[in-house]
């Protein structure tokens, strides 16, 4: 077998040679005669190579596939900014940053190219790979400017990062910028929505010893902000007298920012002297003065108070907003006055604002508690024609209401035109199904689940627990244990409801044999809780006549 393999190795070895041969044959010059050079001299990628000087100069002198296509040929970086603003994916619009800078012949990023990319990064929190490219930013000499910073600290405030936001405030310096009052008042005011107002109060206090940073009138209308939220009045009052001496007159908004102190800690009587102080200067008091006064009286339940503020603001022609028309539209809905309400929000509509899911949820609750589900109907349809969709919240509330008055096919309608428009959620589909389930609309109730699962909604454990309930209520037990098989089966983890449904429906049937199967497939899927066990031992050892040797039975079949 040795020698075999030396003869085949041999031969191969002859072989190459040869083939060496010609291939130095085929490099001999134009004289014919044959050279002993490196035959990869010849080879057409050697001047190229040749040049290469470094592996940045050999990555670049490939094609390297785009992210995205058709990748532009000519590429500024206005358009780079233009596409990475629009590009939906945070992942890609970095992979096109960094190939610009890399592979695009003769491109070179400057500073609108790293704001666009950074702001896109520090807004959707991937704040890793932005202080990357802030790094970047700094090794690379570019001339920046200061609105980048303000943006990423104002995110860091958002996310609920105050020492980041102060550490980016800090270092601005170090990248050639001055600071100036626009980012500092920034900082400000993401310390206060981390609720960091003793710290407000102390960067006011050295903004120009130690930032050579001059407050001006917003300065102070933050600080303010900060001492009323931290219900310091007494310092917020002292700050606004001492105002004129700092060189800042106060306006509208410094007195509502007091105004709105007066009325978080539910001082109406020091809220109405500020007001009075605003209409003794020759103000006209805004819109928002006029809400934050009218929440206030609205929050302390004083409902006629708030009604003549907002008279008072549409007599001095100071339209309400849609903050305004919200804060009335609830404390009516509070005190169960659908009708008010109802006008208000037809009111809001025409002045194409945009109420919120959770407003008209609320106006169509005191609607049907008044037994108004027509005129809650109505509003739902009338959402319609002024382009404001109902979404599954609203629709939910109005199905849940018009089941509860047994008025499942008015339900089903509505859905039906709902899912015409809209995609029903969990939450929508279980209401209709509980609806019908309640109004014992089982087959009905059956078509709308298999709709549901074609759809690709998942049902939830509330959505089986429904099921099982009806049949249970139905009289038909051993169905709402088909349904139980199934939950098992998809996955879907029974809850206490679950087996507390089940085992009284089977208690009150009598069906003392189908516990045992019940509580057998739960315990072989996982087992049960400590509290259904509890739902096990007080509705059937306590309901039905359980010998000792039938509860040991079951026992021992489910150890667990």
């Amino acid at each position: 077998m040795l020698s075999a393999y030396n003869h085949t190795r041999q031969k191969f070895t002859q072989k190459s040679l040869c083939s060496f041969t010609t291939a130095v044959n085929s490099l001999s010059t134009n004289s014919g005669t044959i050279t002993t050079a490196d035959p990869f001299l010849a080879h057409p990628s050697l001047h190229h190579l040749s040049s290469v000087r470094s592996k940045d100069d050999l990555l670049k002198s490939y094609t390297v596939t785009p992210p995205i296509k058709p990748w532009p040929q000519k590429l500024y970086p206005k358009r780079l900014v233009s596409i990475i603003t629009r590009q939906q994916n945070l992942d890609l619009a970095l992979q096109i940053f960094h190939h610009a800078g890399k592979y695009h012949p003769g491109f070179q990023h400057n500073y609108d190219t790293y704001h666009s990319i950074i702001n896109k990064l520090s807004r959707a929190r991937a704040f890793e790979p932005m202080e990357t490219l802030i790094s970047e930013l700094k090794n690379s000499q570019i001339k920046c400017g200061e609105n980048l910073f303000i943006n990423v600290i104002r995110n860091y405030g958002i996310a609920g990062k105050p020492n980041d936001a102060i550490r980016t405030f800090l270092r601005i310096k170090d990248f050639g910028v001055e600071t100036s009052v626009r980012s500092f008042n920034t900082l400000l005011n993401a310390l206060i929505q981390n609720r960091r107002f003793e710290l407000v109060h102390l960067m006011f206090k050295n903004c120009k010893k130690r930032f050579g940073i001059m407050p001006n009138v917003f300065t102070c209308n933050i600080l303010l902000k900060a001492l009323c939220k931290n219900n310091d009045m007494e310092g917020a009052l002292k700050v606004l007298d001492e105002m004129p001496s700092m060189g800042m007159i106060p306006n509208v908004v410094t007195y509502t920012t007091v105004l709105g102190g007066y009325v978080s800690r539910g001082d109406m009587e020091g809220a109405k002297k500020v007001f009075g102080d605003i209409l003794d200067r020759g103000w006209l008091p805004d819109a928002t003065t006029y809400t934050v006064l009218i929440d206030g009286y609205c929050k302390q339940g004083k409902l006629v108070d708030a009604i003549r503020v907002m008279d008072d603001m549409e007599e001095n022609g100071v339209e309400p907003n849609d903050v305004t028309y919200g804060v009335m539209i609830e404390a009516y809905c509070e005190v169960k006055k659908s009708g008010e309400a109802l006008n208000l929000l037809n009111d809001m509509l025409e002045k194409k604002y945009v109420p919120s899911s959770a407003l008209c949820c609320k106006v169509v609750d005191v609607l049907c508690e008044e037994g108004k589900v027509e005129e809650a109907c109505e509003l739902w349809k009338r959402l319609l024609r002024k382009n404001v969709t109902p979404d599954n919240a609203i629709s939910s509330t109005l199905i849940h209401w018009l089941c509860k008055k047994g008025k499942v096919r008015e339900a089903r309608k509505l859905f039906d035109e709902f899912e015409r428009g809209s995609i029903p959620s969990v939450l929508t589909y279980n209401t209709l199904i509980a609806g019908m389930c309640e109004n014992g609309e089982l087959n009905e109730a059956g078509r709308l689940w298999d709709d549901m699962v074609e759809k690709g909604c998942v049902p939830n454990a509330f959505t089986y627990n429904m099921l099982i309930q009806g049949f249970c209520r139905a009289g038909s037990p051993r169905e709402g244990i088909t349904v139980f098989e199934e939950m098992l089966e998809k996955g879907c983890l029974p809850n206490r409801s679950t087996y507390s449904i089940l085992i009284e429906g089977l208690c009150d049937s009598g069906l003392k044999a189908e516990v045992s199967k019940v509580l057998s497939m739960a315990t072989s899927k996982g087992g049960m809780d400590a509290h259904s066990w509890g739902i096990f031992v007080t509705n059937v050892v306590s309901k039905l006549d359980y010998g000792k040797a039938d509860f040991d039975k079951i026992l021992l079949e489910n150890p667990t």
